[in-house]
């Protein structure tokens, strides 16, 4: 399987990190299926006096993953709501898969997904409202172990 990350650096050895907010499927090293999506990702680094960065490219080991522990979600479902809810909101959440893969909650799924989290939507009418969006995936490294199935490939440039 083929990943992609975005940054503003070359990531030959990708690492494990705390992020300084909270994500949609904890701490670990974030990547997608979808060279746009990552794209995007280096887009929302850009600061001032950076007009590039790099899309990663690496290849997944798929025997490692398929003998790790994973979670998987092919689209949003009660189970993926409540995993997403359970890392952005509950102090001290964590989780021991290596590998989570899913659908991304982007900007437009995370404007439904705060709708949600606020009470307005109902779980049930925030996977209705998901499932009319055309939605790209990532998937989380969240261990060493899951590190060591990663094989990088490249780093293309890409001006923003």
């Amino acid at each position: 399987m083929k990943v992609y990350h975005g940054s503003l650096e070359k990531v030959y050895s990708p690492e494990i990190r705390k992020p300084n907010r909270t994500l949609d499927y904890g701490s670990g090293f974030y990547t997608t299926t979808d060279f746009d999506q990552a794209c995007r990702w280096v887009e929302r680094r850009k600061s001032e006096g950076i007009n590039f960065g790099y899309v990663n490219e690496y290849e997944v080991d798929d025997v490692r993953l398929r003998t790790a522990k994973v979670l998987w979600f092919d689209r949003p479902s009660e189970d993926w709501v409540d995993f997403v809810y359970n890392n952005r909101n509950v102090k001290g959440f964590n989780h021991d898969y290596d590998f989570v893969y899913g659908p991304v909650a982007n900007d437009r799924v995370y404007a439904a997904f705060a709708l949600f989290e606020s009470g307005i939507l109902s779980k049930q009418d925030l996977i209705r409202e998901l499932k009319t969006y055309k939605l790209v995936d990532q998937l989380l490294f969240h261990t060493d172990k899951a590190l060591e199935s990663l094989c990088f490939v490249d780093a293309i440039k890409i001006d923003i």
